[in-house]
C-alpha cells in the first residue's frame, strides 16, 4: 500500500531522515516506534503529505506522490497527537464540517456523522460543546473527524498520549474494526508495550535510520528464543 524509497529529509543541515526504505501492506497496522527525535513523525508527515522529502520517493497505492498529489489525497486520513478540534463546536458540528471539508456532500455527511457518533459512543454528547468533553471523548472525536470520509490509509501520530488505560483500549478496539475493515493504520508511538499489542509489524527507528523492522514477536525471538523478552528490550538491545 505504502512505499518509501530511499528518503532523506534534513532540518537545519541534520537529517531527520538518513536514507530510508521500507513498505507497509495493504490493510496492517504498522508501527513506527522510537524515542522524541528518532524520526518517526518526520517519515509519517511525508507519507501523509504533510511534508516534502529531500529526495527519495514515495508511492501509495501504485501512484508517486510526486506525479498524483490530489489523487493520493482523497485515500488519506490523519490523526494528529494533539486536538485538532473546534472546541466551541458540538460534537455532531464538527463532524459535519470536517465531512464536507473531505469533499462529501451535507447529505453524506449527516449520515456519515450519525454513524460515527454511534460507532464512537458519543450519543449522548452529540449536541454538547467539545471544550466540555472529557478529554478521552475528544480522542474519540479526533479519531472520528479522521475517518468521516472512510481513508484507505489512516495515519497516527501517538494518539495515546496522556490518556487512560480504558481509553487506551478502546482506542485499539476502534483500530482494529477500521482494519478489518479494509484500512491500512500507520501508528507511530514511543510506548513499546502498546505496539507489541497492536501492530502487525514495527520498524524500529533511531536518529532518522530503521534499524530493525518486523512482526513484533518475530523481533523478540530473534534476541531471545524463549520469547520472553519485552519489545522495549529489543529496542534498548539493539540501540545500546
Amino acid at each position: 500500500m505504502i512505499e518509501m524509497l530511499n528518503v532523506v529529509k534534513k532540518y537545519n543541515g541534520l537529517k531527520a531522515l538518513d536514507n530510508i526504505t521500507f513498505s507497509v501492506n495493504r490493510e496492517e497496522i504498522f508501527g513506527l516506534l522510537g524515542p522524541n527525535g528518532a524520526g518517526k513523525t518526520t517519515a509519517l508527515r511525508i507519507m501523509s503529505m504533510l511534508v516534502k522529502p529531500d529526495s527519495g520517493e514515495v508511492i501509495i497505492n501504485g501512484m508517486h506522490q510526486k506525479e498524483n498529489n490530489r489523487r493520493i489525497q482523497g485515500l488519506l486520513g490523519v490523526c494528529p497527537q494533539e486536538i485538532a478540534l473546534y472546541l466551541e463546536l458540538t460534537v455532531r458540528d464538527n463532524l459535519l464540517f470536517f465531512g464536507m471539508m473531505g469533499g462529501l456532500s451535507r447529505k453524506k455527511a449527516v449520515i456519515r456523522a450519525e454513524e460515527l457518533i454511534t460507532e464512537m459512543d458519543l450519543e449522548e454528547k452529540a449536541r454538547e460543546k467539545v471544550s466540555l468533553l472529557s478529554g478521552g471523548m475528544k480522542r474519540r472525536l479526533n479519531i472520528a473527524v479522521s475517518v468521516i470520509h472512510k481513508p484507505r490509509v489512516l495515519f497516527m501520530d501517538e494518539p495515546t498520549v496522556g490518556v487512560d488505560p480504558r481509553t487506551r483500549a478502546s482506542i485499539f478496539s476502534l483500530l482494529h474494526n477500521f482494519k478489518n475493515n479494509g484500512m491500512t493504520i500507520i501508528y507511530t508511538t514511543h510506548y513499546m508495550e502498546e505496539a507489541d499489542r497492536l501492530c502487525d509489524r514495527v520498524a524500529v527507528m533511531d536518529r532518522g535510520r530503521i534499524i530493525a523492522l518486523d512482526a513484533p514477536k518475530v523481533l523478540k525471538s530473534s534476541l531471545d528464543p524463549t520469547g520472553q523478552i519485552s519489545l522495549e528490550d529489543v529496542y534498548l538491545k539493539l540501540t545500546n
